[in-house]
């Protein structure tokens, strides 16, 4: 055990000594403009957003927390708030290359289309100072842009937390999110989002702010560690804290103006609308999961207030920015009662999911994008408007994009058990974790 803290600890420690001796190198001239190019409205609204997308993992940690069962409450909470440090760490030393780095990839027609960015170019944040970048935020300083990036990093692998609560061990979740941000996280980020990235560029895929890149790779890879982890001696439990489930939802509720709104990368009318058609979605599925519920036999509770106003947050995500008002009232009905469904489905059910990642961050993900190809663009390029080619660009992008996010993710988990065992032992699962892996409790 002691052996693989210390690598933990090297691993941590690497990143500042290298950074003590890191020669920063002179930024390429042509790829950036000048100071004069900085809109300050730009970078007031980017600085205030990339704080609200850092309340969501905090709001994140209280939502999750408060659902688990006591014993595992500050565990479950950890979990989350951890990703904070690991990954910030990782971005700024490889993360953002990997992400946003230039294509490494294949040329189609004399056009290069990337999979994953150059891990060397921008290490330590290289070149990454205040100018902005001219295709990564030309209003904004390039570090602005990597940091807001690096919220978003930060919170995915925090969502996957959820599926496997109540049975992991620590030491395994730290280099399971580790491994997962490099090989799963960033790739996707860089083919959608990186301007020559394939499913962005090539495939012409609409994903605003997160739904593929965030939601669906969580709810996939919580599904393969819900499916390896195996269910917990005891499935069924008690939240331990209603209020902390209504106070995380209202953090996330919050947060996710600057996820959603702050994907304009500016104080601009796309800015308005993300924010207008986010919390109309989320109101919207909070209302029609509640009704839904009621109408099945099951009472009204906070617990499924709040967790449909999460599905339409989630729902709503790749979308925001390209659809009107009145359609992100359906994003957030249809959302909620096909999530509600996953979430009470029999044979879903089977897998202990803990706190039901899958039906509501991966079909609700799934149902985002979904939707997205039906409804978002203009002439020609959606379902609803002619667009049946982008619509199956797509659907194959969506199916790729799982069986990706799930097959990779279970590797790691397989691969990383034979180093790491990841499972605690039946009596650490019995006692709970904040005694077996932290020593402390509520």
């Amino acid at each position: 055990m002691k052996f693989k803290w210390k690598v933990a600890f090297l691993i941590t420690i690497a990143a500042p000594v290298l950074g003590l001796f890191w020669k920063h190198s002179q930024p390429i001239i042509e790829n950036f403009g000048t100071e004069s190019d900085l809109n300050y409205a730009d970078i007031a609204w980017l600085l205030t957003a990339s704080c609200l997308v850092l309340l969501m993992t905090p709001g994140l940690s209280l939502f999750y927390g408060g659902m688990v069962n006591k014993k595992n409450l500050i565990s479950t909470m950890l979990q989350s708030f951890i990703s904070l440090g690991v990954i910030t760490m990782l971005w700024v030393v490889v993360g953002f290359s990997l992400s946003f780095g230039d294509s490494i990839g294949f040329t189609i027609d004399g056009v290069k289309y990337g999979i994953i960015g150059n891990p060397l170019q921008y290490l330590f944040f290289d070149q990454v100072a205040e100018l902005p970048h001219n295709t990564l935020g030309s209003t904004i300083p390039f570090i602005l842009f990597a940091l807001f990036q690096m919220k978003f990093a930060v919170i995915t692998p925090a969502i996957i937390t959820g599926s496997f609560a109540e049975r992991v061990r620590f030491i395994g979740y730290l280099f399971f999110i580790g491994i997962f941000s490099l090989v799963v996280y960033a790739p996707l980020c860089h083919m959608v989002w990186h301007p020559n990235g394939l499913i962005g560029s090539y495939f012409g895929v609409l994903d605003f702010a997160g739904g593929t890149v965030v939601h669906i790779s969580a709810g996939m890879a919580a599904l393969a560690g819900a499916l390896f982890l195996g269910k917990r001696n005891k499935p069924h439990h008690e939240p331990s804290n209603i209020t902390y489930v209504l106070l995380g939802t209202g953090m996330l509720w919050f947060g996710w103006f600057g996820f959603n709104a702050g994907s304009s990368f500016g104080a601009n009318a796309t800015a308005a609308l993300a924010f207008a058609t986010t919390t109309i979605s989320s109101a919207t599925a909070m209302m029609t999961w509640v009704l839904f519920d009621r109408i099945q036999g099951r009472k009204i509770s906070a617990l499924q207030a709040c967790i449909g106003a999460v599905v339409g947050l989630v729902v709503i995500t790749p979308a925001a920015g390209y659809i009107t008002v009145p359609e992100s009232f359906f994003f957030g009905a249809v959302g909620a009662i096909v999530s509600n469904l996953a979430m009470n489905a029999k044979f879903l059910k089977k897998i202990d999911d803990t706190l039901d990642v899958f039906a509501c961050h991966g079909i609700g993900g799934i149902m985002g994008m979904i939707l997205t190809a039906i409804f978002a663009g203009k002439e020609g390029s959606s379902l609803l408007h002619g667009g049946i080619g982008v619509f199956g660009s797509h659907m194959l992008v969506l199916i790729g994009v799982c069986i990706f996010s799930f097959a990779m993710s279970y590797a790691i988990f397989f691969i990383l058990n034979k180093f790491v065992t990841l499972r605690v032992r039946e009596e650490y699962e019995e006692v709970g974790l904040d005694i077996s892996q932290h020593g402390e409790s509520i």
